[in-house]
């Protein structure tokens, strides 16, 4: 058997081992992300790793270079294995995909070396862009877009002599209102429109602030154009009705739309390079690869068996070792007293879909009215275990995605449990197609009153491994601020219940 050979045995050995233990670390977390990719933010996600394909076949002559192995490719690795064990522990999917980014990184550079990995790194970044952001990014950012869209699309109207009113996401025409939903926040143009600008930007050597000003650009180009597609819809919503909003007119809009951004982004390339054409002296793409000095290739067998060694271990402590005790709270929810104080309750009950979405322990939903006929939700959710699709969710991210908008957010102070300890919790004031609220929440766990969800995540990971719990709560409380009053009465309200409340929620809640 020559040497060339038994490289290719060699290789494909490894390849299969490496394939196998990527399965079982990755298989279940994959399918969760294709479920992503089926929304209509992300089915771009579809075609990101063709295009990676297409972007490596084009650097072939590049793969011809000999491998050098290196060690240094074990740093990826490991920082890879790091952020599996802070996804699986903190119950975290984004981690975990980025995990198995740098792990792919990290053998590649183990067996290739950073010469030939140099040639390739291109469509190999490019293949982060396939992973979805967590709910945590999603909602701030695509409500952000929505309200600056809806501004700037108003404006744009009012500018062309139309008579329209904005109230928070809502247009208001007059003989109709148009509510601009996530659908049309304008986050599946911005991350398709950065990939085509990053795809032209990369396949022509032009200077850096060309490249730059063209990935740059598809930011407020997205914004552009989503405020394009609402003032279209709103010119065409006395000729073609509803179905301008919700239906086939819709989607060819919003299609024929990004294709004219395409074209614009095309167009500024062109002018870029008309402006600045690419200097002669520039090195073609596999020159640079092709003249680096090649050292004595290195023996691959050692890098290899530590890194499966490695790889392995962590399928085995993350599948045989159990990180999670399941702590019950120390008295059912349902045994929650609906009589605090002044205030009397009144128990109701999620809907199924949302239990079969939180996965919950146990639950307390339930709406307490004082004698001035003032109304406070109380929402207690607990996991005994918390697992990825089984922890605690921030309201920060799921009442914006279902249409409230945060008017404003900060900080406020509560008692906690039968001493006079002031703790501080989130506050925020929200609206709703003319209806305010003001909501407290915060995030019990295992003996410490957490205000965030990057403070769950790091301590869930923590705990699980110093304590084996990840055990935790969420907490929140509601109030409709009435017409006429003031947020500071409902300030007051909800601190005179919190005060009547949190002793009791105390005894339900499992210690530190």
């Amino acid at each position: 058997m020559t040497d060339r050979t038994l490289s290719k045995v060699t290789t494909g050995i490894f390849s299969l081992l490496y394939g196998v233990l990527f399965v079982l670390l990755f298989f279940s977390n994959y399918q969760v992300m294709l479920q992503w990719w089926n929304s209509s933010d992300y089915n771009y996600c579809y075609i990101v790793p063709w295009v990676a394909g297409y972007l490596l076949w084009e650097r072939h002559k590049s793969l011809q270079l000999p491998s050098v192995p290196s060690w240094v490719g074990m740093a990826p690795l490991i920082v890879g294995v790091l952020l599996y064990l802070l996804g699986e522990l903190g119950g975290e999917f984004y981690s975990i995909y980025l995990s198995s980014w740098f792990m792919l990184l990290g053998l590649l550079w183990l067996h290739l070396g950073w010469c030939k990995l140099r040639a390739i790194a291109f469509p190999v970044c490019f293949l982060v862009a396939m992973f979805p952001f967590p709910n945590i990014i999603n909602f701030p950012l695509s409500l952000h877009l929505k309200m600056i869209s809806s501004t700037l699309g108003v404006k744009i109207l009012q500018l062309t002599g139309v008579a329209v009113f904005q109230e928070g996401n809502i247009i208001d025409l007059g003989f109709t209102r148009l509510e601009v939903v996530e659908a049309c926040s304008g986050l599946r143009y911005l991350f398709p429109l950065i990939l085509v600008g990053i795809i032209l930007a990369a396949q022509h050597r032009s200077r850096f602030w060309q490249r730059a000003l063209l990935v740059l650009s598809a930011i407020p180009l997205s914004i552009l154009i989503n405020s394009l597609r609402i003032v279209s819809i709103v010119w065409l919503y006395p000729l073609l009705g509803a179905s301008v909003i919700d239906g086939p007119w819709h989607d060819f809009i919003g299609w024929l739309i990004f294709m004219l951004s395409v074209a614009f982004l095309l167009g500024e390339r062109w002018v870029l390079l008309k402006l600045a054409p690419v200097m002669a002296s520039l090195p073609t793409r596999y020159t640079a690869y092709g003249q680096q000095p090649l050292r004595r290739p290195r023996i691959i067998w050692p890098m290899a068996m530590v890194a499966l060694l490695m790889l392995a271990g962590t399928v085995t402590a993350t599948r045989g070792i159990n990180f999670r005790e399941q702590v019950p709270l120390a008295k059912p929810m349902v045994d929650f007293p609906m009589t605090l104080g002044q205030w009397q309750g009144n128990r109701s009950s999620l809907e199924q879909i949302y239990l079969d979405t939180l996965n919950l322990s146990d639950y307390l939903l339930a709406d307490y009215v004082n004698a001035q006929g003032q109304t406070v939700s109380l929402y207690v959710a607990y996991n005994e275990s918390q697992r990825k699709g089984e922890s605690s969710h921030s309201p920060a991210a799921c009442l914006p995605g279902s249409g409230w908008v945060f008017m404003e957010s900060g900080m406020a102070r509560l008692p906690m449990g039968t001493g006079s300890t002031l703790v501080e919790v989130r506050r925020a004031f929200m609206e709703k197609t003319g209806v305010k609220m003001l909501v407290y929440y915060w995030f019990p766990q295992r003996g410490r009153v957490l205000t965030n969800i990057f403070q769950l995540k790091l301590y869930t990971f923590w705990d699980a491994l110093t304590k084996q719990r990840t055990d935790g709560a969420l907490v929140r409380l509601l109030t409709t601020v009435n017409a006429g009053e003031q947020p500071s009465a409902a300030e007051a309200r909800l601190q005179d219940f919190a005060r009547q409340m949190t002793p009791k929620l105390q005894t339900f809640l499992p210690g530190g």
